[in-house]
């Protein structure tokens, strides 16, 4: 009897049975203390990439090939970037920066580009342009070396960029298809984040004027969404609307192309630092309860883009 025991341990072996605690609960003890299901909540940490040697040959010769509007002075770019970083610190955001970036990337300031980041970790993106790709992988590196989890790489036939995403709630998430999110980039998103939870995807063409929704919509507070409204198709909005989300038209195209007016981080629920020279804007956003702050990015956004493309949103407050 002894010995039919002792065959029968052998053969089961060790009875070994995996923990029942999910990813979510257990990653802060695990991985770190990272967590994004907003564009509105109280702001805690940011990745940035510090302008670097990449920026120094942008001329009045070359800048159209970088698919910049202009020639950039980098110092004078990189001393606006540090007051932005001074602002987030004021308000006691933690601030990161990619390490070993790539020398020839001029465009890896725009971070928001290359991550998606949810309650979960960081969707690595894939960018649209040939000459952006690459970027990716001294982010990816960099949140690793955070004890940022990495939920998802963009592959395949699909390519997709951080901004073509905005999160509404926990629950709902905003995904634009255009000339920067094919149909297989998002569908992977999308698998992804309903495998974390997200129940409702609102779908929406992002239009040829604009390359990411933050052209054209951000938000401002839990809810409340500035949009430029001639680029808003009609059922994104009334999703939107239907979600309880109040819309703010801003329409002076000025602000909206040339000063990014719409291209604000949102610190805390009502209190947004937006790009300087956009007194319109800031007044309409000022009538509908919402503090603004200003910071001057003029050199920045020769590069077309403002704060929001360049801060990656580490964590935010559940």
């Amino acid at each position: 009897m002894e010995n039919k025991s002792l065959k029968q341990v052998k053969v089961q072996g060790e009875r070994w049975f995996p923990a029942e605690t999910t990813f979510a609960e257990e990653m802060k003890e695990l991985w770190g203390d990272w967590y994004c299901d907003s564009e509105v909540t109280k702001l805690r940490s940011v990745l940035l990439h510090r302008p670097g040697k990449e920026l120094e040959g942008i001329t009045e010769e070359n800048f159209s090939e970088y698919r910049f509007r202009g020639a950039i002075d980098a110092e004078k770019a990189r001393k606006e970037q540090d007051a932005l970083a001074d602002i987030y610190r004021e308000h006691n955001v933690e601030v990161h920066y990619v390490k070993g970036q790539r020398e020839d990337k001029p465009n890896a300031m725009f971070l928001r580009d290359l991550v998606f980041m949810t309650p979960e970790g960081a969707i690595i993106c894939r960018p649209a342009i040939p000459a952006r790709r690459g970027e990716e992988k001294a982010v990816a590196q960099t949140l690793a070396s955070l004890g940022v989890p990495i939920i998802k790489t963009i592959n395949g036939e699909g390519f997709f960029e951080g901004a073509c995403a905005m999160w509404v709630n926990r629950e709902t998430v905003v995904i634009g298809t255009g000339s920067r999110a094919n149909e297989a980039g998002a569908s992977q998103v999308e698998a992804e984040l309903r495998n974390i939870g997200v129940k409702k995807i609102i779908k929406t063409q992002i239009p040829y004027g604009s390359i990411h929704l933050d052209g054209y919509m951000n938000m401002a507070d839990t809810n409340k969404l500035a949009v430029f409204p001639w680029h808003l198709a009609y059922d994104c909005a009334k999703a939107l609307m239907d979600a309880g989300i109040e819309l703010i038209e801003v329409t002076d195209i000025q602000e909206l192309k040339e000063g990014m007016a719409l291209n604000f981080v949102t610190l805390e629920p009502g209190k947004v630092v937006m790009p300087s020279g956009n007194p319109n804007t800031k007044k309409l956003l000022e009538a509908h309860g919402i503090e603004v702050l200003e910071t001057e990015l003029g050199e920045l956004m020769n590069g077309w883009g403002s704060m929001h493309c360049m801060s990656l949103f580490l964590k935010r407050d559940a």
